[in-house]
């Protein structure tokens, strides 16, 4: 059976003058969303580090697992870190670029402080970004093998915590396709190693680009396809559901297949709201209602 929950990530209501999207009075307390999400009778709730914490303190965050058990929700996953490569734009451009040692060092760092974190929260999981890298990038070859070693780094010290190391097909650079997070996790090649499934961030997709147009060229689906069947965790992306329905993805389609690979996971409501006319949480309201209905058929 699905399991269906809710990342305890949001903007707050009005649009902030703040710049920084790391600042933490952009985002909702997590501790209220907490309850929001149980109130919702959702199954679990899984985290972005640092957004809409209070603080990083042990004893801060014991409360929060305090409450998420108090909950009766289970933490999937804690989010960490932005990627092991950089992204820049060279003459009309996108490439890839690597990281400074220094850079990669800190990077690596923050996960596996990530790492000890879901460990002490009971997570059993930790996500990282991971997408494609443009053919055209100066050193290809070389920079792919540092995000290699650089998730594999990471994997093995997270399979000495008992944490599993989750592929988000979210770009560090540009969107990928199937066929990159086929090769991401190939390469890795590590026990704990395993994929969570972005609904909406593919190559070709409305929600890569923020913009609500699909590339009649790309059959984005498709990747789910190719990916579905590595999946232990799903991110459904909700954008515009003021309808109540779900306008920028085919969530029909979505769920048929992840019944056809017998998905058994987690799934996680992730809302990035474009243009509804009711409030943040009354569009999730919606997306839960929306999305058991699909889950119950």
């Amino acid at each position: 059976m699905i399991k269906l929950g809710c990342n305890a990530m949001l903007r707050v209501a009005e649009n902030p003058p703040y710049p920084n999207k790391l600042d933490q009075r952009n985002w909702l307390d997590i501790a209220t969303l907490i309850r929001q999400i149980r109130a919702w009778d959702l199954d679990l709730v899984d985290f972005q580090l640092f957004r809409g914490f209070q603080n990083r303190t042990l004893a801060y965050l014991r409360s929060i697992k305090i409450l998420c058990q108090q909950c009766g929700l289970p933490i999937g996953f804690l989010g960490v870190g932005s990627g092991f490569i950089k992204r820049e734009v060279i003459d009309g451009q996108v490439v890839g670029i690597p990281l400074s040692t220094t850079e990669l060092r800190q990077s690596i760092a923050a996960v596996k402080e990530g790492i000890d974190l879901a460990a002490f929260m009971s997570a059993p999981l930790v996500r990282l970004f991971g997408g494609g890298i443009p053919k055209e990038s100066t050193n290809y070859k070389r920079l792919w093998q540092n995000v290699i070693h650089s998730f594999q780094e990471v994997c093995d010290y997270a399979a000495g915590k008992g944490v599993l190391v989750g592929l988000h097909n979210h770009a560090p650079v540009v969107a990928p396709t199937g066929d990159d997070i086929l090769k991401i996790l190939h390469d890795v090649n590590r026990e704990n190693f395993t994929f969570i499934l972005d609904t909406g961030w593919w190559q070709g997709s409305p929600g890569a680009g923020a913009t609500g147009v699909t590339d009649p060229a790309i059959d984005f689906y498709h990747f789910m396809v190719q990916t579905a069947p590595y999946a232990t965790y799903v991110r459904a992306k909700i954008y515009k559901i003021d309808s109540g329905k779900e306008e920028w993805l085919d969530y029909e389609r979505i769920i048929e297949i992840l019944r056809t690979v017998n998905y058994n996971g987690n799934m996680s409501i992730v809302f990035e709201g474009q243009g509804n006319q009711v409030s943040d949480l009354e569009a999730i309201g919606l997306a839960v209602t929306y999305l058991r209905r699909l889950l119950a058929t």
